[in-house]
């Protein structure tokens, strides 16, 4: 259904946990791994530059054959978040370009993960405010001409790279990939994750020493 605007309950202690993982390797990797290897979108979501970021998903549903900018998400988002879409995997029309990235980071919204495209990677570059996207195109949408922006719900349980990402979830993307971690579990994964990093940054150490695989098995029981 369109035209549904929700909120969700911002939780910025969590936020601050992510926040201190974020500059850990392959931060996507580790969270998909703590997490059962569930949860992490489809390989043809990537970033459009190097890029990390980590944030609570304010989730939007776009209709399928109808594209809209997703402007409304830019009044609702608030810091720290994250603007996900569901944009029906269409790559032939973006939905997001470096106006809408320089407002949005105005905001403090960290980052916009798109099932569908993009465009403007040059500014979006230069102003350092990630997407992550299906392709990216010049095409945008009729918004533009039409003044059309409200065929779209905010907030709402969405489907974005084969994974169901509801308001609240949060995102944790980097250069790899993306992973979705759930709200509900989110301080049950960061402890993992937490501990899955410090574990790999002293198996780095060692292998850093000349250790052998047999070394490496003897002290951490794996890789």
């Amino acid at each position: 259904m369109l035209k549904t605007f929700n909120e969700f309950d911002r939780r910025p202690d969590l936020l601050k946990r992510f926040d201190e993982l974020l500059p850990a390797y392959s931060i996507s990797c580790i969270f998909g791994d703590v997490m059962y290897r569930q949860n992490i979108m489809h390989s043809a979501i990537k970033p459009a530059f190097k890029a990390k970021a980590a944030g609570q998903a304010i989730t939007v549903q776009l209709s399928g054959g109808d594209l809209v900018d997703p402007l409304r998400a830019l009044e609702m988002g608030q810091p720290g978040d994250i603007i996900v879409v569901d944009a029906g995997g269409d790559t032939e029309v973006s939905v997001c370009g470096g106006l809408m990235g320089g407002l949005a980071k105005n905001r403090g919204i960290r980052a916009m993960v798109v099932d569908g495209a993009g465009r403007d990677i040059d500014e979006l570059e230069d102003i350092s405010w990630p997407i992550w996207t299906r392709a990216i195109t010049p095409r945008g949408t009729h918004t533009m001409f039409s003044q059309r922006k409200e065929e779209l719900s905010i907030n709402v349980p969405i489907h974005c790279g084969g994974v169901v990402v509801r308001p609240g979830d949060f995102i944790v993307a980097d250069t790899i990939g993306i992973a979705v971690v759930p709200l509900d579990r989110a301080d049950e994964f960061l402890t993992l994750a937490k501990e899955q990093a410090e574990r790999e940054q002293a198996t780095r150490e060692w292998v850093a020493q000349g250790k052998t695989v047999e070394d490496l098995l003897a002290k951490f029981g794996r890789i």
